[in-house]
């Protein structure tokens, strides 16, 4: 099978433009409304003013609100649902910790199971919390949460 030499240049070409096309086009498409960061903890713990100044961060970087809600109780499982539970946009994060884990080992009926109904997003403080989010976000959504953490 030979390849005509405007075919090669044709997919050369592509495959150069390609990279920088699909960038710019993640870093337009997310946020384009405001999203909900679940804290399943007490207002005034660790973890939630880890979640509202990750949110005011996020908010000052992508010009959408990032609006925290605690939802504590059940040893995080009542905030854990709720984000389970949501509609897999990318517009609800869940800030938890470990518990999610310990949990799974404490409670025999729990209404979700964390590896199979959340997603991990990424670790903005090492062994003390964790962000997650729905397994069916579409990559573009994810890649710029990943790209927002690396900068």
């Amino acid at each position: 099978m030979t390849i005509r030499r405007r075919q090669l240049l044709q997919q050369v070409g592509a495959s150069i433009a390609f990279p920088g096309i699909s960038r710019l086009a993640y870093a337009l498409d997310y946020p384009i409304r405001s999203v909900r960061v679940i804290v399943p903890f007490v207002a005034g713990g660790a973890t939630d003013i880890a979640g509202r100044l990750i949110s005011q961060w996020l908010s000052e970087r992508l010009h959408q609100p990032f609006a925290v809600g605690n939802r504590p109780g059940g040893g995080t499982n009542i905030g854990t649902e709720v984000a389970v539970n949501s509609p897999p946009d990318g517009y609800t994060l869940l800030l938890t910790s470990t518990s999610g884990a310990v949990n799974a080992t404490l409670y025999q009926k729990l209404n979700f199971n964390l590896i199979r109904d959340l997603t991990p997003g990424c670790r903005p403080f090492p062994r003390a919390a964790r962000d997650a989010g729905k397994p069916d976000i579409s990559g573009k959504q994810r890649s710029g949460i990943y790209r927002l953490r690396e900068s």
